[in-house]
């Protein structure tokens, strides 16, 4: 498989350097591509050999250890601090921060695409998740659980809803115009949000380690296939829309001659 990948990448280099310079408009479509491309493609072939130990007695060890390790610091206050950061990956903070971002989005943009993009991003890691589980099926840890949960354990749902809403908000700071600094406090939230919904999860007891890093990894390989998918469609609309100008140029051309 990796030398595969490996020829793959080659190949995707080479057609990059005879087709794209720096005068071509689609160069930046292309880098995004090619960028999300090689996340997805190493962080597919990382969640397969990291799910391949899940049920192991080495990764087991590694996990039990570590978690033993980061329980030993629950104190009262850490424990309600962490307990708030893990609401903050529901079901009704993501309807929140959905609604307040739509809302900016729309205010400043006039336009649904991201919004709607942003939902699809949600929505589909919340129901890959499931299918995850359900087909892995590792048991929760069994020392303490702090809430209350009903589910399989690999790989966490929270950490891959995480990365996958929270990593494509980042994205989308990325994409929109805004002030240097307010990019800079958002991607820094975002990745905070992103590492202690995490973390979190190992904190309250209802996730190894493993669990949390797979589903950071599965969150960030669909954020990497929706930035394929979306920045595709953005790049045929726009050589359509140069298409399109092109002939009407060459009709007005025709009608003056």
């Amino acid at each position: 498989m990796r030398k595969g990948i490996k020829t793959f990448i080659s190949d995707l280099i080479d057609f990059m350097k005879k087709h794209l310079s720096g005068q071509n408009p689609d160069l930046p479509f292309y880098i995004l591509i090619f960028i999300s491309l090689l996340v997805f493609i190493f962080g597919t072939n990382l969640f397969i050999e990291l799910t391949e130990e899940v049920h192991g007695a080495v990764l087991q060890g590694y996990d039990e250890r570590i978690q033993d390790y980061i329980v030993s610091f629950r104190t009262p206050f850490l424990n309600q601090f962490f307990l708030i950061v893990t609401d903050i990956g529901d079901f009704y903070a993501y309807f929140v921060v959905m609604a307040l971002t739509a809302i900016f989005l729309f205010i400043k943009l006039r336009s649904w695409k991201f919004i709607l993009q942003l939902l699809g991003v949600i929505i589909i890691a919340g129901l890959s998740n499931v299918v995850l589980k359900e087909a892995i099926q590792r048991e929760r840890p069994s020392l303490e659980h702090m809430v209350t949960i009903k589910s399989l354990s690999y790989p966490s749902g929270h950490a891959m809803s995480a990365m996958a809403f929270y990593g494509f908000l980042i994205y989308l700071v990325f994409k929109i115009k805004m002030h240097k600094l307010l990019r800079i406090f958002l991607v820094v939230l975002f990745s905070f949000l992103i590492l202690a919904i995490g973390f979190s999860r190992i904190y309250l007891g209802v996730h190894y380690p493993s669990d949390v890093a797979g589903g950071f990894i599965a969150g960030l390989i669909w954020v990497a296939f929706c930035m394929i998918l979306f920045n595709i469609i953005d790049l045929l609309r726009q050589r359509s829309r140069r298409a399109d100008g092109g002939m009407e140029e060459e009709e007005e051309n025709l009608e003056t001659s």
